[in-house]
């Protein structure tokens, strides 16, 4: 059964299209058919997959009801398909922001589901309605979080967000943290991390991403970490974390904090 993962962060530059592209190949090495969706108008995630020339149409078209992601999806190495943005998703919901529009997405994927085990949804830096349909659509948020106090501040909003929400879903929806970009020796990373895990415990992901050469290069040379340096300690890091996000146990509390972070 297909799952629906959304990567997602209200604020930029924590790594959400660096996370999808390696997530996603480290799916795929341990077997997962796996789709990648492009959300952001800016189409950073076909670059990073080193489609230079994406189709015109895309999740555009899957909003506008115009079919399903199977339809417009790219295939890309280790039997990973990408479907591109497309040329007019920065119109969406432009003039129509009705209730209805927010289940665009959910709809497309019922109406025509793809067959694959994962569909990770690269999101924009925004809580606009392309990312409500990301979040009423999805069966797991996956937030990167920078070792950085905006990135703390902004994860507490999206934890709100996704409180109003709610009312929306017609599913469960698991939510799981992670830092990103994390240099250990900054001691600011470090009381980040310790804030996250006063804060956002039964959310928290173990593992880390740390800032890396590797994974800025990579995305320029359109390609993964896992093919551009394979053994370098992003690769492993990657893995790791694609490893806990799918079986790290779900807390039996789903309930969402709204305590302020300090």
């Amino acid at each position: 059964m297909m799952r629906t993962v959304a990567v997602v962060n209200q604020k930029g530059g924590v790594g959400k299209t660096t996370t999808v592209v390696n997530l996603a190949h480290a799916l795929s090495r341990g077997g997962e058919r796996v789709m990648l969706a492009d959300l952001d108008p800016q189409g950073h995630l076909s670059a990073c997959l080193g489609v230079h020339r994406p189709p015109a149409s895309g999740m555009d078209r899957v909003l506008e009801g115009q079919g399903g992601p199977g339809d417009y999806a790219v295939p890309l190495k280790h039997g990973m398909r990408l479907v591109p943005s497309g040329e007019s998703l920065d119109e969406f919901g432009r003039f129509d922001v009705g209730k209805a529009k927010a289940y665009a997405l959910e709809d497309a994927l019922l109406a025509a589901p793809p067959k694959v085990d994962r569909l990770l949804l690269d999101c924009p830096p925004s809580s606009n309605l392309i990312s409500v349909n990301a979040i009423v659509a999805a069966d797991e948020v996956w937030i990167p979080v920078a070792g950085d106090y905006l990135s703390l501040t902004g994860l507490a909003r999206l934890i709100l967000t996704l409180k109003r929400l709610d009312p929306l879903r017609r599913k469960p929806l698991r939510k799981r943290v992670f830092m990103s970009r994390f240099v250990a020796r900054r001691r600011l990373a470090q009381e980040v991390r310790t804030k996250l895990k006063q804060h956002f415990p039964e959310y928290l992901i173990e593992s880390v991403v740390s800032e890396s050469a590797a994974l800025a290069e990579c995305a320029g040379a359109g390609q993964s970490v896992f093919d551009y340096r394979p053994a370098c300690k992003a690769a492993a890091e990657f893995e790791r974390l694609a490893e806990e996000l799918v079986f790290a146990k779900v807390s039996s509390d789903e309930q969402e904090k709204t305590s302020h972070v300090a």
